[in-house]
């Protein structure tokens, strides 16, 4: 195997399993800067992947080829639904942020399984017949050594995942939406004498990262485990917040860590075909992901800065 080949598959299959991250991440990055913890995002991508999933599956031969980006569209529009259960519990409730997180988690696989066996009497989905597939970009995709690794064969949705962790950048930054919510994140007592709306801001923050959630799960459903079951979502939701806070709450960096992470699960499936990796059982490359995720936040929790109200409840007459 070359050189070309090899990295070609690396890059091509990093893409594929940080895509899901990517979003999802970037959601969570959203809520946290509006002063949500929002641990809840494994939960969000359960309903996001059964949602796509199930839309998939109904309406693949009305849709064809544009039913998995139509379905990604669905799973976000679930994903907020199912995150305004945690809005209203740490906004107009006070909740433990970590708590209402754990209780979504919780809720969600059962919800979505209970939905299963009533739609299709049987514990999973079958396969769905439209996933995204493979990508060449035109031009691009004929570079020499380049085009052949990035742009050929790749993951559209990846490069589009990516994409929108710059917007997300420019609009938390740029913006005065972006502005006011991280002011809210910060000093919302602050924010408040401003006349900014601190309950509004942190409601939008957390129905961003159910959007973003929810998309995470349609497309981690549709692009790798291609069915829904108990099972499909296991632990990206709890990587994808190691990466929002290996990435330090900023939008860039959690797209970075992701790619990270995604490198690291998409070993366990290629390593096989690698020859340095050949070598080494198959367990530990598969375990691999979850202990980076331990040692990352072991390293790097305590020199990451989060905003200052993350986490606090906030009540307008104090």
């Amino acid at each position: 195997m070359s050189l070309t080949t090899i990295l070609a598959l690396m890059f091509s299959s990093m893409l594929i399993y940080a895509t899901p991250l990517i979003f999802t991440s970037i959601g969570g990055t959203f809520s946290e800067r509006g002063g949500i913890v929002n641990v809840g995002l494994e939960g969000i991508m359960v309903m996001g992947a059964f949602s796509g999933v199930v839309f998939n599956l109904e309406f693949a031969d009305a849709f064809g080829n544009a039913t998995p980006w139509l379905a990604i569209f669905i799973g976000g529009v679930v994903g907020v639904i199912f995150s305004l259960i945690h809005a209203v519990a740490t906004i107009n409730f006070r909740a433990d942020h970590v708590i209402s997180g754990t209780v979504m988690n919780l809720l969600a696989p059962s919800l979505a399984v209970f939905l299963i066996k009533v739609l299709y009497n049987k514990g999973q989905t079958d396969n769905i017949t439209r996933s995204f597939g493979k990508f060449n970009f035109p031009l691009l995709s004929d570079i020499p050594f380049i085009g052949q690794i990035f742009f050929r064969n790749t993951s559209l949705i990846g490069y589009i995942a990516i994409l929108i962790a710059f917007v997300a950048w420019f609009v938390l930054y740029k913006t005065r939406f972006g502005l006011r919510l991280r002011s809210v994140g910060e000093h919302p007592q602050a924010a408040d004498t401003l006349g900014i709306n601190v309950y509004l801001m942190r409601y939008l923050g957390v129905m961003i990262s159910g959007f973003l959630g929810g998309v995470g799960g349609a497309v981690y459903a549709q692009s790798i485990s291609v069915n829904f079951a108990a099972t499909t979502i296991l632990g990206p939701g709890f990587i994808a917040l190691a990466a929002m806070i290996f990435g330090k709450w900023n939008p860039i960096g959690a797209m970075l860590a992701s790619l990270f992470f995604g490198l690291s699960q998409s070993l366990a499936v290629i390593g096989g075909q690698l020859p340095l990796l050949s070598s080494i059982p198959t367990v530990y490359l598969q375990i691999a992901p979850y202990v980076l995720t331990v040692i990352v936040l072991a390293v790097f929790f305590g020199q990451a800065v989060a905003p200052k109200a993350d986490g606090v409840n906030y009540i307008k007459s104090k």
